[in-house]
């Protein structure tokens, strides 16, 4: 089966759908900033808002198989808020180039888009700064999808958990939990659980600082845990655009790329 909608073919349908909804009033706000899923391996607990289009772009480089082999991709998330907790959500990492050293056939050069989700986003409840953090719930499917050698045979899809923890001053904590049913060699389909956090130092308004960490277990059927953590910036540009850069590394498992470098670019209409 072919791959899934383009992501830039994607944006327009969703473009087209946030012109249909009603138009409604937003006031100005101090604190009325973007608040993306990127940068980073933990997602938020946010929703765009009502009426609301956000797409987060991203071009990542990385190592895999202890450096041997080399992926360039294009994460892509379009988010398009539908209801003041609720947001539809396509993501993907857009378009695929790899280079892989086998030792048969020397270097083997491929490309192709990767299986794409289509997924929904809720916010369940409100922040009250330290003594309560705000909590939201992401479910991702993917259908089978893909092209060439990135495509899949099996439905599969994951479910999580997650929270925003203001704790301190200037200080944030967003953990994730989740499980997953995902597909591994020979088109098997196993579970997995999920487990990232992300530690946050915001010095101003405009300036992010992070580390954060991710976990799923299994990384295959029976295999092992796998794990990858990173750091990084984000940028504020007035009130709409993100920019950020990141760099990280895989700590346990085949999986994880060893290492990784993104950016990326945030915008919210």
């Amino acid at each position: 089966m072919g791959s899934l909608v383009p992501a830039w073919a994607a944006a327009v349908v969703l473009g087209v759908l946030l012109q249909a909804l009603p138009a409604q009033a937003q006031e100005t706000d101090a604190n009325d900033f973007i608040n993306p899923d990127r940068p980073g391996i933990a997602d938020g607990s946010n929703v765009v808002g009502a009426g609301r289009f956000q797409a987060e772009v991203g071009l990542q480089m990385e190592r895999r198989d202890n450096g041997h082999d080399r992926a360039l991709f294009i994460p892509t998330l379009l988010r398009l808020g539908i209801s003041p907790n609720w947001e539809l959500r396509v993501e993907g990492n857009g378009y695929e180039f790899t280079r892989v050293e086998d030792p048969t056939l020397g270097t083997v050069h491929s490309q192709g888009m990767p299986p794409t989700s289509i997924g929904v986003k809720y916010h369940i409840v409100d922040s009250e700064g330290p003594q309560r953090p705000s909590i939201g719930a992401i479910l991702r499917i993917f259908p089978r999808s893909g092209s060439g050698g990135f495509q899949t045979r099996r439905t599969t899809a994951d479910l999580r958990l997650a929270a925003d923890w203001d704790f301190a001053p200037n200080w944030s904590l967003n953990p994730n939990v989740g499980v997953a049913v995902y597909e591994g060699d020979n088109n098997r389909q196993f579970a997995a659980g999920l487990f990232a956090t992300t530690l946050s130092y915001n010095p101003n308004k405009a300036l992010s600082i992070f580390v954060d960490t991710g976990v799923q277990t299994p990384e295959a059927p029976h295999g092992r845990t796998a794990m990858t953590y990173d750091c990084g910036v984000a940028y504020l540009v007035g009130r709409d655009i993100q920019l950020d850069v990141s760099a990280g590394t895989g700590a346990a498992g085949q999986s994880p790329p060893r290492p990784f470098l993104a950016a990326g670019i945030s915008k919210r209409f």
